[in-house]
């Protein structure tokens, strides 16, 4: 067991073998890693606690079973992804999502986990634009615009990662079952840097990618994109702000429906050729004028990136509730958490006797440094096993 834990791991700190060996200050080779990963030799307690402190896990972490299997929907068909930057990416998710289930699970969040996973049979490309009014209907969201895809998606157990990757990786998504098979939660992997836009476009197509069970003489590609095109821009919003006819569209015009329904300039022409409203000579000439833009690639007035929040806010709201030290809350968010102790009944009755504006002065200055505490942004990393406060 020790061999495939330590590849994960490995894999999803980002390492080589010698960029570990490296970090364990070349206390053994790379390859006596490399036999302790292919089960050809055994680390001593020694090197095993050493390799767990430098991956930053527990050493009895290393030798047991995974508590939930993950499982690959979609790579984007054509992306070229080498297989040696799939096998870190895979490693990972799996890591990350597992990590993120124990949070849950300490949080008793998965009871309200629903997704019907490859459930939504598409025939043809339209039934892609049912489904997705589907989904928006099952969450209750409305037909209006969607001000954050990556709160709606955590907030029903798609946990958002973000992940360095080169250019040609897009995105992924991911499932993850218990070892009584139950569905325990999904991923959507994004490609960190990229511009707003695209992130929620790829966030919504891995979600269609997760729940469209697609015919074989479908294209699944296609299918996903028109899912996420009408989850982001749902036809009836698109109706009632375009028109049902057009026989020409500003660019003004297209930068401010951008801005309404955050996707790019190419996808909201896409939507709107899909739903009839433009014809194919307005379609072709606005991506003749892309091109000679320069905007195919970088449009201008990008969206801001959307930031994953999950795993911050259910940290501390477990270490509110005593179930993660503070320390290892700290560890999660990565940043100190001033937190005073209740005061004790003479400590209040003091505070009490001070004058007015005595009690005023210590109240701002606790208010000063609780400010400068909220104002702090920080990375989220994930949930290693262990530090939970027993009782």
């Amino acid at each position: 067991m020790i061999g495939k834990r330590l590849k994960q791991l490995r894999l999803a700190r980002g390492l080589s073998l010698d960029a570990l060996v490296a970090e364990m200050g070349g206390l053994v080779t790379k390859q006596a890693v490399s036999k302790y990963e292919l089960g050809k030799a055994k680390p001593t307690t020694v090197v095993l606690n050493k390799l767990a402190r430098t991956l930053g896990v527990k050493a009895a972490h290393l030798w047991s079973e995974p508590e939930i299997s993950v499982q690959f929907i979609a790579y984007r068909k054509g992306s070229g992804l080498p297989k040696k930057e799939q096998t870190r990416v895979e490693a990972y998710v799996k890591e990350t999502l597992a990590e993120r289930i124990k949070l849950q699970d300490l949080t008793q969040q998965t009871y309200v986990f629903h997704l019907p996973v490859q459930k939504i049979l598409i025939k043809k490309i339209k039934d892609a634009e049912n489904a997705s009014e589907g989904i928006r209907d099952e969450w209750n969201l409305g037909h209006d615009p969607i001000a954050s895809v990556t709160g709606i998606l955590e907030d029903h157990f798609v946990h958002v990662l973000e992940i360095e990757a080169g250019e040609k990786f897009d995105g992924i998504s991911a499932i993850a079952y218990d070892d009584r098979h139950k569905l325990k939660a999904a991923a959507v992997v994004s490609r960190k840097g990229i511009a707003g836009e695209r992130q929620r476009l790829n966030l919504a197509h891995e979600l269609g990618h997760l729940v469209l069970k697609v015919a074989d003489d479908i294209d699944e590609e296609k299918a996903a994109f028109r899912f996420a095109a009408a989850f982001l821009a749902p036809a009836d919003a698109i109706y009632r702000e375009v028109g049902s006819k057009r026989s020409h569209i500003e660019t003004g015009e297209l930068l401010l429906l951008k801005q309404r329904f955050g996707i790019s300039i190419q996808a909201l022409l896409y939507r709107l050729h899909d739903l009839g409203i433009i014809t194919d000579s307005c379609y072709k000439k606005w991506f003749i004028d892309l091109s000679r833009l320069n905007w195919r690639k970088t449009e201008p007035y990008g969206l801001p990136q959307e930031h994953p929040q999950w795993l911050r806010k259910t940290a501390l709201r477990a270490f509110a509730e005593g179930i993660l030290n503070k320390q290892y809350a700290e560890k999660l968010i990565k940043e100190e958490i001033r937190s005073e102790e209740p005061l004790s009944l003479v400590e209040r009755r003091s505070f009490m006797k001070m004058t007015l504006e005595e009690r005023r002065k210590i109240l701002a200055s606790q208010a000063e440094k609780m400010r400068d505490h909220y104002n702090k942004e920080s990375d989220t990393e994930a949930l290693q096993g262990g530090d939970i406060v027993k009782y």
